[in-house]
């Protein structure tokens, strides 16, 4: 059931959502975060693993919605196999707004709330879903939401966003791409 939300949401909306679908849910208050270097000090603080969140597009104009785990290397010539897209760049600040309603620096797998036309396909890291605890954005970047695993599936599903999970670690480790230059 999709929530009777306007576009884009709040966090309070997200969390009033979470709540109502059951999903255990923490939030920490602090100041803005935009990169994976820069919530390092928060990081160490919050156990569990934390996210990267890349919003793409691909040669077709297929957005994605990659989420890994904060350390995981996301090679963009080598994901198109694995998730089925065609190359993969990253696409612009109107389009995220546009799709998912936040910013830059805010972009989480919490937005899809914003999606109800599924205009974006979630791939999730296989590392980040072995956490006890991962740590996302709630659409903004002054917050840092805890949920465990169970309550992320529980809020995809009752969003009916059904996530490829990519191992890529193991994409990683692969032999280089024939032609790919260094």
């Amino acid at each position: 059931m999709r929530p009777p939300l306007r576009a884009p949401a709040a966090p309070a909306d997200l969390f009033a959502f979470l709540g109502r679908i059951g999903a255990v849910h923490s939030t920490v208050q602090h100041p803005a975060v935009f990169t994976v270097e820069d919530g390092a000090a928060l990081k160490a603080a919050l156990p569990g693993g934390h996210s990267k969140n890349l919003f793409l597009k691909d040669a077709r104009g297929q957005l994605w919605l990659i989420c890994a785990l904060g350390e995981t290397v996301i090679d963009l010539k080598r994901a198109p196999a694995a998730i089925g897209s065609a190359r993969l760049s990253f696409a612009r600040e109107d389009r995220l707004w546009d799709a998912l309603g936040v910013r830059p620096g805010s972009v989480t797998v919490f937005a899809l709330i914003n999606d109800p036309q599924h205009k974006v396909r979630l791939v999730l890291d296989a590392a980040l879903l072995a956490h006890d605890l991962i740590h996302f954005h709630p659409l903004t970047n002054t917050a840092t939401t805890a949920v465990s695993p169970d309550g992320l599936h529980r809020f995809l599903r009752e969003l009916d966003v059904q996530p490829a999970i990519v191992d890529f670690a193991a994409l990683a480790q692969d032999p280089p791409i024939a032609g790919a230059g260094g």
